[in-house]
C-alpha cells in the first residue's frame, strides 16, 4: 500500500462532516468535483472503499468509519505541528481574529489604526462572524466571544463588560406615547441573547416593525425613526435619545479566546495584547 496523500484525508474528514459533496466542496473552497477526485484518489491508494454513492448523498461504508478517529488524530497532529512552528515566527505574517459582527464593525475596525502602525509586518484578518470559530482546527488564530468556553487548550481572558440601553431618535419618541412603540427587535438568529430576551418581556404586546441579524442595521434603523431598540453601549448613541426608564439590566463580559499553542506565536500574541489594551481602556 503506498503512502496516503495528507491532503485526500483532508477532503474524506470534510466530507465526513459535511455530509453531502457540496458541503464539503463549501467548507474547503472548492468545486464537488475536486472533492469526488480527492475522494477516488484515496479510495485507490488504500485499496478500500471509504464511501458508498447514492443519487440523495454519499455514506461511509464501515471501512470509512473505521478510518475517521485514525484521520481526525492525523489531523489534529498537523494542526498542532503547525501552531508549534508558527511559535519560531517572526512578527510577521497574517494573523485571523474572529468576533460578532457588530463588535467587528463598531469596536475593532474604528480603534485598529494606531495598533496597525505598531505592527508593520501583520496582515489582520478581521472577520466578522456569528458562528462560533473553531480554534482547535485553526480557523482562527484569536476569537472574542460573549461566551466564555470551557474546552480544554484554550487561553480565555475577559476584556470589557458591554452594558445595553433601550433606544430610539427624538423625533420618533416626541410623536408617540410608550403604548404606541413599536421595536427593532432580532431575529431567529439572535433572539436567544439576553437583551432580546428582557425586550420580548418589555413590548408585551407591541409589535416588532422590524428584525434584523445585524445590529448596525437596528441601530440605522433607530437613527432613521423606524422604531425603539436595544442595543449596545459601544454603539454612537448620541444622535438617538437613551431611555433610563425602563433601564436594560443585561450586562455582557466580551472575552478573548486563544490556542495555547498560538498565544506563543509572536504575531499572535502581539495582536491579542493591541486587542487586550484597547477593549480594557
Amino acid at each position: 500500500m503506498s503512502q496516503p496523500d495528507w491532503d485526500h484525508l483532508r477532503f474524506f474528514l470534510a466530507l465526513h462532516d459535511a455530509g453531502t459533496l457540496s458541503g464539503a466542496a463549501r467548507a474547503a473552497g472548492v468545486e464537488h468535483t475536486t472533492v469526488a477526485r480527492r475522494i477516488d484518489a484515496l479510495e485507490a491508494t488504500l485499496g478500500v472503499k471509504l464511501f458508498d454513492r447514492f443519487p440523495k448523498g454519499w455514506s461511509l461504508t464501515a471501512a470509512g468509519k473505521s478510518l475517521v478517529p485514525h484521520a481526525r488524530r492525523m489531523e489534529e497532529g498537523l494542526h498542532g505541528l503547525l501552531r508549534a512552528a508558527s511559535g519560531t515566527a517572526e512578527l510577521s505574517g497574517k494573523v485571523r481574529v474572529s468576533a460578532p459582527p457588530a463588535v467587528t464593525a463598531w469596536v475593532l475596525a474604528p480603534r485598529l489604526p494606531l495598533a496597525l502602525q505598531r505592527l508593520p509586518g501583520i496582515e489582520l484578518d478581521l472577520r466578522a462572524e456569528l458562528k462560533v470559530t473553531d480554534l482547535m482546527r485553526r480557523e482562527s488564530d484569536i476569537a472574542i466571544r460573549y461566551n466564555r468556553p470551557t474546552s480544554p487548550g484554550l487561553a480565555v481572558r475577559a476584556l470589557t463588560t458591554v452594558t445595553y440601553q433601550l433606544c430610539a431618535s427624538e423625533a420618533y419618541l416626541a410623536a408617540r406615547d410608550p403604548e404606541q412603540w413599536e421595536f427593532l427587535g432580532y431575529d431567529e438568529v439572535l433572539q436567544h441573547t439576553p437583551q432580546h430576551e428582557w425586550l420580548e418581556k418589555l413590548r408585551g404586546t407591541r409589535r416588532y416593525c422590524m428584525r434584523s441579524n445585524d445590529l448596525g442595521t437596528l441601530y440605522q434603523a433607530a437613527l432613521a425613526g423606524s422604531g425603539v431598540a436595544v442595543l449596545p453601549d459601544y454603539f454612537p448613541l448620541s444622535p438617538l435619545l437613551r431611555l433610563d426608564a425602563p433601564a436594560c439590566p443585561v450586562k455582557r463580559k466580551l472575552w478573548i479566546v486563544m490556542h495555547e499553542d498560538m498565544r506563543r506565536a509572536a504575531p499572535v500574541r502581539a495582536v491579542a495584547d493591541e486587542i487586550i489594551a484597547l477593549l480594557s481602556e
